[in-house]
């Protein structure tokens, strides 16, 4: 009888590893708070402001990091979260037009990546969101036989500084970021 009990736990103990190893093999690394989408330069937004049709539209950032909007002064956008935003502009419609304005601010289209190196078609190409180097480097037609995609460099610009990041394949990619596909040597 112990023996056929140790035999059925060797079962259920080999099979539970079987099952184990099919598991997750990889996380997802999650956007740190740092990360949190900033407006910038090249974003579309969809501004509605609540009972207002002409007041509202879809917007540019310019390259000065502000938008446009009818019968307001230029708005600054660049370096601020959505909801940042949305707080800028019904501050600024209070002020000078409405009584309690209700806005909402949504980006519509974000602004493009960038992916140089040992990819086979280097270049701009639109962000897509929850996107990380293997599927941008997929998005330029993947990675030449030389990519060392545990070797990938990201540029971000991070407010006013612009960092360097040595990250691998599978890490997240901003809308903005400048990623290098390093070459292998062997």
């Amino acid at each position: 009888m112990n023996a056929r009990l140790a035999l059925v736990l060797m079962v259920i103990c080999a099979f539970a590893a079987g099952c184990a190893q099919r598991g997750l093999i990889a996380e997802r690394p999650v956007v740190p708070e740092s990360e949190v989408y900033r407006l910038d330069t090249g974003d579309q937004l969809r501004i509605v402001v609540f009972g207002q049709g002409d007041l509202s539209g879809e917007f540019t950032v310019d390259g000065t990091g502000a938008i446009s909007m009818p019968l307001l002064p230029p708005l600054v956008a660049r370096g601020l979260t959505t909801d940042e935003f949305e707080q800028a502009v019904a501050a600024e419609l209070g002020q000078k037009l409405l009584r309690n304005p209700n806005v909402s601010v949504q980006v519509t289209q974000f602004r493009p990546f960038f992916i140089l190196g040992e990819v086979q078609r280097a270049g701009q190409y639109p962000f897509v969101s929850g996107m990380t180097v293997q599927s941008a480097a997929a998005i330029a037609g993947g990675f030449t036989y030389r990519a060392d995609a545990d070797r990938v460099k990201i540029t971000r610009n991070r407010g006013d500084r612009i960092v360097e990041l040595g990250v691998d394949s599978n890490a997240p990619v901003m809308p903005g970021d400048t990623i290098l596909i390093k070459e292998r040597y062997f």
